[in-house]
């Protein structure tokens, strides 16, 4: 089983905390995070285009002229798409661009979003996320101890938020405070650094282990079960 420093607010290493094999041994799924990262930027889209139909436009709605005899082409109105500040023909309108995204694949992306950062070095485990004062001068020391020099994704768990956490964290320019249940593979990318309370990453790591499918579990058993009595033949 994987291990990562847990450390304190003041950069110093305090013991170690378990990353569960099942749940971060599958490695790091590049176009699951490119899905996931084009699901939440279309949820963000005003999808506030309009053009004006021809009801929408101005002018008379009376037919301009007798529909034969003229030696003209027949026209209804003056609001005709085919005329000069006529109405728009199939323009766009107002629409929401989100659409519905699995559970599993958004797991899937935040196991490997999560695993990304570890690799890259920039992912910070800490006791307690909690200073004696909720000053923003206080928690930006303690960020730079952390290594966290230019943005940083805070993330600690909905029962444990402490108001002065959020009082000292709220004014720091590059730095954003999120709850584990409200994390998303995107602001991970999003942000360079990613500094997570034990408690918040013990609770995301058991709800990415219901996520785990069957079958990968299954192939995990087995893969560790082989690794033991290879272990046990050499001994």
């Amino acid at each position: 089983m994987a291990t990562i420093d847990l450390k304190n607010l003041g950069g110093e290493k305090v013991g170690d905390f378990e990353l569960l094999d099942e749940v971060f041994a599958a490695g790091i799924n590049d176009a699951l995070l490119w899905e996931a990262v084009k699901h939440y930027r279309a949820a963000l889209r005003q999808g506030t285009a309009a053009t004006k139909t021809r009801k929408n436009v101005s002018g008379s709605g009376k037919k301009l002229w007798k529909q034969k005899g003229t030696g003209r082409a027949r026209i209804g109105s003056i609001r005709s798409p085919l005329w000069r500040s006529g109405g728009t023909v199939h323009g766009p309108q107002p629409r929401s661009y989100e659409y519905a995204f699995p559970r599993k694949k958004l797991m899937g992306a935040l196991r490997s979003a999560i695993a990304a950062k570890i690799d890259d070095g920039k992912f910070t485990v800490v006791d307690t996320l909690n200073l004696a004062e909720g000053k923003t001068k206080l928690y930006a020391q303690a960020l730079k101890k952390l290594g966290a020099n230019k943005t940083a994704l805070i993330v600690e768990s909905s029962q444990k938020l402490e108001e002065n956490l959020y009082l000292g964290s709220r004014n720091l320019q590059g730095v954003e405070l999120v709850l584990s249940s409200e994390v998303h593979p995107y602001d991970l990318l999003r942000y360079e650094h990613a500094i997570f309370s034990k408690d918040a990453l013990e609770a995301l790591q058991e709800t990415l282990k219901k996520a785990v499918s069957k079958r990968q579990s299954a192939s995990y058993a087995q893969e560790t079960g082989a690794a033991g009595n290879a272990e046990k033949e050499v001994a």
